[in-house]
């Protein structure tokens, strides 16, 4: 199964464990995580699983880590190095406000903000650093890390795995099914980001202005 170009059942084959908790540990908290393919990778890892290709208890186990520890690394890169990306005051993309927004936004929003994150392709990758810039409590983060790594790692890798067990044929259908699982992972965020007052308050600027 090709997706965006890539032969996702093959790559995961030749990488095996190792591979896997690499490329989910980084996609958690490495800059160039953003990179890969997080939703889709669990997802057909999970479904390799169900064809003998993987024991599927080993397989759930190394993604949960590899995701908690990869968004721990994520913090501790924030709170270490982000700070020092914002000594300029007229820095173009880095400001010591940005900072006290980061702070503001983690402390308001930090347990769901993780969370949501995690479903969210490119934001999960950046999300464990803003908390660590943001100077997050470090033990409500880490609760948060430990719930969104369980539901995002262990529940779509589980998800590929139950498809691929009940469906005959399913591999017939692994491309859809990838393409269903990652618009399911991005709900949540879309539907925070239409509640959110802010963006509300955007709409009715918009329509005042074309009014």
């Amino acid at each position: 199964m090709e997706f965006f170009g890539i032969d996702l059942v093959s790559l995961i084959k030749t990488i095996g464990y190792l591979g896997v908790f690499g490329m989910v540990f980084a996609e958690s908290g490495l800059l160039i995580g953003f990179m890969f393919p997080g939703d889709s990778l669990l997802f057909t890892a999970g479904f390799l699983a169900s064809q003998g290709i993987f024991n599927i208890v080993v397989l759930i186990c190394l993604c949960f880590v590899a995701a908690v520890l990869g968004d721990s690394f994520g913090y501790a890169f924030g709170k270490r190095i982000g700070p020092a990306l914002f000594t300029k005051e007229n820095s173009l993309l880095f400001n010591k406000k940005n900072i006290e927004r980061s702070r503001v936004f983690y402390e308001r929003y930090g347990g769901k903000a993780i969370i949501l994150a995690r479903f969210m392709p490119f934001v999960r990758t950046f999300a464990p650093i803003l908390a660590g810039v943001g100077a997050m409590n470090y033990k409500r983060f880490v609760f948060f890390n430990v719930i969104g790594a369980f539901a995002w790692a262990v529940g779509i890798t589980a998800l590929g795995y139950f498809l691929g067990s009940i469906i005959p044929s399913v591999d017939t259908y692994l491309f859809p099914i990838v393409i269903l699982v990652i618009f399911l992972s991005l709900l949540p965020g879309i539907i925070h980001f239409i509640k959110d007052g802010t963006f509300r308050a955007l709409l009715r600027r918009l329509k005042k202005q074309k009014g």
